[in-house]
């Protein structure tokens, strides 16, 4: 073996088991019969007489045709099967390969599988190589029997890997495996021979009379020819791909009717793939060995070391991810494990397209929705609940094995709030400038917690992704900073990251290695550019010829690139119904595209109703702009630049059709749009739009730091709902003994409950004491609700009517009296930018609740307030009530218009006589409790 072989061996190790080896040797024949064996203890003491019931123990009988053998006890039946082998091996004096087999190790193993592929018991197996044989038993004269050796190679995956093993370029290159196929066939003499003249292998002595009479049946399933629609792939880029008849004999073998398409009168010098797409796919490419290697095969067939020139058909190759020489058919057929009739159906150009596109991620993504031209990868994952199509992990496994790459491994770990929460710049959406032709960003989402899920309890996930090739080497790692309440949204997101990176290098495959590096960092990207460019950039789809130029294709370059808008109609059909979509919106919109051609147009793309996310790029930025200035009802048109060629013939029924007008230089792209109906996004959804960590968990953070600071033994927070808060002080050291909250929601209170109370029975928090919850108004004077360090009320006051938030104030600063009360509430004016609308000039600032102006955050809100009226609210409150106040906010900045998302009141209470204090009545008392933990005593409900 060469240096090649001993490179396989040495990077690449594998186990035969001793089953495995059995299986190899005897197939069927051995058979294994598990037992359960009840294991007896006697309590650790001989002396006593009763046994009592341990656990199950298995031992296995391994019947062999010379003899049989049994196992020892094992708590698993797998282990117990493997001794009994190991045991069979033993006895007939066969030591199983070690970690590192040696050559001399895997030549016997690839000659055992040959000899056991020519049994008789294989030839009665479902096996799709059974199926090849059995049809070899249909060909007449010196074929008879005679079965391709790239058969053997590509339809059984043990032989295939112990070639791999020998030589490692048999991964991208599996007919390199032939020399070694029918090397080994030669070592069998008296079971196997190579017929002179021909790349085949054939059973020497015949197989049983009752197999081979069945094969004179005719195929149930076509007694007549069969036609399968193929495709054809020429090596010339210059020559287009068009479709073909494939003509199968009913009586023959269909290998033997496809070499004829390439000027061959029998299948032992016509190369097969693997196949394309997924597994269960038959779909291959076929082609000519190339007449030089054909020569010396044949003139030496044991020499391994004989290597392909020819030239490489790109196309053809890049689909099926391994060197394909000169013209080449793509077809679906093929024996299956599924059943012994041959498996056919057929290929039309739009398979082929569809297939170059899915080689993308963003290809995949299209074809998931079945919305090819109005589609896009999103660029950010909120939930599951809003996304459409195949989710991003699945995506990115996809990609893998489409690419012959290892499946993505990801890592997930447990991040505590305080380090999740640290501010992170939000990550960026990557997208083609059209003009300059080069990449930038904009600030996008990319960022979410769970799906209504408190924020600020327990710990958050972070995800980290590695990609290896077939051989595990590391091509791509993700180390994301962000963190998600959820652990699916933080494998979506890592996966998504990934995505849009190398949607950016499908972009241009160009690239420089250093706009590459500088893209990669923005999405916490490290690739190994020596393995990535092994992987990609050698591969030959892009390649070709002995130099290694570049291919021009246009259609690699530039796969994913959405068409420039050429012209929009925005006088929309219908009048305006008042509801119009905001960032975070689910719309649902109907639309139908059209290739018009001069005076010819083509219906390529429909769609009665699809839904997507606002603000996500799921669909192409075009289509996104103009439903952005729609409302429900209402229907538009864009006509649009051609994307790429490949992009349309996916899409459309009949490629064959529209490929005469695609060379017009009149031809665009017709887009008519209905926006069917709207569903707004709930307030923490639309923050989490566009701030990364989420507003909500921005508010807390706040409130923390202020609690953490001022040192304060007690707390109250007002309008608790389901305990963000309160739960995320439980999770770091304070000074804090006691905790309260209030609430008028029973439902919310309820999980409050439950989160604090296992946290509190569970963990060691330190220094708390004592906590409740309370049912009751923030307007009532509770005398428990009086006398705390530090009172919060976050996000509260909207819900309430304007009038009710003025008299909480007063209560809470007159009767509650806390030393130090944090009030945030929405900014009005940072509406514009959450939902992307203008305020009119023209409309009454006093009326915001008319459509024309920014909508609510949140339905259930009852006012918002500009900065100016919260500013006088907060101020006048502070003044009646002996408190000072400070204002600040999340979210944005107070410097830059129009200042925070949130913003917040910070009010101190000057000094407080003790007497002041008294005046309270401690038997008033109307809030109900809900739960109240001791420390002491634990809790009552």
């Amino acid at each position: 073996m060469g240096t090649e072989g001993t490179t396989a061996l040495a990077t690449k190790r594998t186990n035969l088991t001793p089953k495995a080896i059995i299986y190899q040797k005897f197939g069927g024949k051995a058979c294994y019969k598990v037992e359960e064996v009840q294991e007896c203890t006697q309590n650790g003491c001989p002396g006593l007489a009763i046994p009592q019931k341990g656990p199950s123990l298995y031992r296995c009988r391994l019947e062999l045709p010379e003899f049989v053998v049994v196992s020892g006890m094992f708590k698993k039946k797998k282990d117990a099967e493997q001794d009994a082998a190991d045991v069979a091996l033993k006895q007939l004096g066969i030591c199983p390969m070690a970690g590192n087999p040696t050559e001399q190790d895997l030549w016997h193993a690839l000659s055992d599988r040959i000899s056991y592929v020519f049994s008789d018991e294989f030839l009665s197996s479902l096996h799709p190589l059974s199926g090849h044989i059995k049809a070899s038993l249909r060909r007449r004269g010196d074929l008879y029997g005679s079965l391709p050796a790239s058969v053997i190679t590509i339809c059984d995956a043990k032989l295939s890997n112990l070639c791999k093993l020998l030589n490692p370029k048999v991964e991208s290159d599996p007919f390199l495996a032939l020399p070694f196929v029918l090397r080994a066939a030669a070592t069998l003499s008296g079971s196997v021979t190579t017929p002179k003249g021909g790349l085949a292998v054939l059973k020497q002595n015949p197989y049983c009379c009752e197999i081979v009479g069945l094969l004179e049946i005719p195929w149930p399933c076509a007694p007549e020819d069969i036609f399968v629609q193929a495709i054809d792939i020429p090596s010339a880029l210059d020559k287009p791909i068009e479709p073909v008849t494939i003509k199968i004999s009913a009586a023959g073998y269909y290998l033997d009717d496809i070499a004829k398409i390439f000027g061959f009168s029998d299948a032992s010098k016509i190369l097969l793939s693997r196949t394309i797409g997924k597994a269960s796919s038959e779909t291959r490419m076929y082609f000519a060995a190339p007449e030089s290697y054909l020569l010396d095969l044949l003139s030496d067939p044991v020499n391994e070391k004989i290597h392909f020139e020819g030239s490489v058909n790109a196309r053809a190759s890049y689909l099926c991810g391994q060197n394909v020489y000169g013209d080449a058919i793509m077809a679906s057929i093929g024996y299956t494990w599924r059943s012994k009739d041959l498996f056919y159906e057929d290929l039309s150009l739009q398979s082929y397209y569809r297939m170059l596109i899915s080689k993308t991620p963003s290809g995949i993504y299209k074809l998931s929705r079945e919305a090819i031209l109005a589609a896009d990868l999103p660029f950010g994952f909120t939930t599951k609940t809003n996304w459409r199509g195949s989710f991003p992990r699945e995506i990115l496994c996809t990609f893998c094995r489409h690419h012959r790459l290892s499946e993505p491994v990801f890592s997930t770990t447990n991040v505590p709030l305080k380090a999740s929460c640290k501010t992170i710049r939000s990550p960026k959406k990557l997208r083609v400038a059209e003009a300059a032709e080069e990449l930038d960003y904009a600030n996008e989402r990319d960022n979410v917690a769970g799906d209504g899920e408190p924020e600020g309890s327990g710990s958050t996930f972070r995800c980290e992704v590695k990609i290896f090739s077939k051989f595990q080497e590391l091509i791509i790692e993700c180390f994301p900073k962000e963190s998600y309440k959820k652990q699916s949204d933080a494998t979506h997101n890592a996966s998504l990251k990934i995505l849009a990176w190398l949607n950016a290098y499908f972009n241009d495959i160009k690239m420089p290695l250093e706009k590459l590096n500088f893209y990669a960092d923005q999405f916490n990207i490290r690739f190994y550019p020596d393995c990535f460019l092994k992987e990609f950039i050698s591969c030959p789809s892009f390649k070709g010829g002995k130099g290694g130029q570049l291919l021009e294709l246009k259609d690699f370059n530039s796969m994913n690139s959405s068409p420039a808008q050429v012209s929009c109609s925005f006088d929309s059909e219908g009048s305006d119904s008042g509801v119009n979509p905001s960032t975070g919106s689910l719309l649902c919109i109907s639309y139908v595209i059209y290739l018009v051609a001069g005076h010819k147009t083509e219906l390529l793309e429909n769609k009665d109703e699809f839904e997507f996310e606002t603000g996500t790029g799921a669909v192409i930025s075009p289509l996104e702009t103009v439903l952005s200035q729609m409302s429900v009802g209402q229907s538009n048109s864009i006509i649009l630049d051609l994307p790429p060629q490949e992009i349309i013939l996916a899409a459309a029924e009949e490629p064959a059709r529209i490929l005469p007008l695609l060379s017009s230089n009149a031809c665009h792209l017709d887009y008519s749009v209905t926006l069917l109906r709207v569903t707004e996004p709930p307030e923490e959804r639309m923050e989490q739009a566009f701030f990364s960590p989420p507003l909500s968990r921005q508010r807390v953070e706040y409130a923390l730091e202020h609690i953490s600071n001022s040192f304060a033994t007690t707390l109250i927070d007002f309008g608790c709902g389901s305990g963000s808060l309160l739960d995320s002080l439980l999770d770091y050291p304070t000074s804090l003994e006691k905790v309260v909250g209030v609430d008028i929601s029973q439902k919310s209170l309820s999980r409050a409950a439950k989160i604090l109370h296992t946290k509190l029975s569970t963990k060691s928090i330190m220094g708390v004491k004592f906590a409740a919850l309370y049912d009751g108004s923030i307007t009532d004077m509770d005398s428990r609700l009086c006398g705390f360090n530090v009172g919060t009320c976050l996000e509260v006051i909207e819900h309430m009517e304007e009038h009710q938030a003025s008299l909480f104030g007063d209560v809470a600063l007159s009767y509650f009296r806390p030393k130090v009360l944090i009030i945030s509430t929405p900014n009005y004016e940072y509406n514009v930018i959450l939902q992307k609308s203008a305020q009119s000039s023209q409309e009454d600032p006093d009326d915001k609740s008319q459509s024309q102006s920014c909508k609510f955050r949140n339905h259930d809100h009852k006012f918002e307030w500009t900065r100016e009226e919260f500013n006088n609210w907060a101020s006048e409150l502070a003044r009646r009530h002996n408190y000072s106040v400070e204002f600040s906010g999340v979210g944005g900045s107070a410097d830059v218009e129009p200042g925070f998302a949130s913003q917040i009141a910070v009010f101190k209470r000057e000094q407080l006589q003790e007497d002041d204090l008294s005046e309270n009545d401690s038997t008033r008392q109307p809030c109900k409790v809900i739960w109240e933990w001791n420390s002491g005593d634990f809790s009552k409900v």
